[in-house]
């Protein structure tokens, strides 16, 4: 059984017992989670596929840490105005470990 679930605007294939990396959240390592915002879901009787969400499908999920990725470099540059900028980013992830995947 799998689910296509909608988390801050990206979409991911929860899966039990899978580790999503998703965009950072506010929230203690360990507390829940609850998606209600599932697209689509497969399982032995068929796949039922939302519009746009499946009614009464859940994805529950627990914290289970923090990560950052890796290191994006940025260059700025204007031609003849000798100004050129090197900028770098490390986003922030949080690794969500999916529970139960519950259909009502």
């Amino acid at each position: 059984m799998y689910a296509l679930v909608e988390i801050k605007g990206h979409q991911f294939k929860a899966e039990k017992g899978a580790v999503l990396q998703i965009d950072r959240v506010n929230a203690e390592t360990g507390s829940a989670l609850e998606f209600e915002t599932v697209l689509l879901v497969s399982n032995d009787k068929g796949v039922q596929i939302g519009a746009p969400y499946v009614a009464g499908a859940k994805v529950k999920a627990t914290i289970s840490g923090t990560a950052r990725g890796e290191k994006t470099i940025s260059y700025k540059y204007k031609r003849r105005k000798s100004y050129h900028r090197t900028v770098g980013n490390r986003q922030m992830y949080t690794m969500i470990k999916v529970e139960d995947i519950v259909l009502a």
